[in-house]
């Protein structure tokens, strides 16, 4: 079940309790569209209209159209993405149209990462990027709260080292 802030638990016993990224990423990513295609639908429209008349200024629509698309994509894969910390894994799971749930083993992880684009700083998110021995499994979890993720980034070097350490 999905809260109002987009965390999401499950409330069967034994079932992981997943928890939604915050809503500051997907603010983000749609003034990004909002910005780069309304920026495009205006330089198509003055730009036909000027070479070309009128009646193919009706073009620049097209972004527009982008756009409103590109909106509720946006918020179709923002809901799509989760994450459950287990006791020997970190669960990811992503995707609208091709579902992927990405597993982690805490005693896999060599090194976890906190980054914060500028972008990302304005809006309050950092990112954490897991690191594996496995090049294919290394994760991201996108648009977290600093200090969700740092606190993230803390518990899972934590419990790596525990887990690795009887290796």
């Amino acid at each position: 079940m999905e809260t109002g802030s987009g965390q999401y638990t499950e409330a069967v016993e034994g079932e992981p309790v997943w928890i939604g990224l915050p809503p500051g990423l997907l603010r983000m990513r749609r003034l990004l569209l909002v910005v780069w295609l309304g920026l495009l639908a205006a330089a198509v429209g003055l730009l036909l209209g000027l070479l070309a008349g009128t009646a193919w200024a009706a073009f620049a629509l097209l972004p527009l159209a982008f756009m409103a698309w590109g909106w509720v994509m946006l918020g179709r894969n923002w809901r799509s993405w989760r994450y459950a910390e287990r006791a020997d894994d970190l669960l990811i799971s992503r995707g609208v149209l091709w579902r992927e749930e990405t597993v982690v083993p805490y005693g896999r992880m060599q090194l976890v990462e906190v980054t914060s684009g500028p972008m990302e700083r304005y809006f309050g998110l950092a990112s954490v990027q897991l690191h594996t021995a496995a090049a294919a499994s290394d994760a991201t979890i996108p648009g977290l709260v600093p200090a969700e993720a740092e606190r993230l980034r803390d518990r899972l070097t934590e419990l790596g080292e525990a887990r690795s350490a009887g290796l």
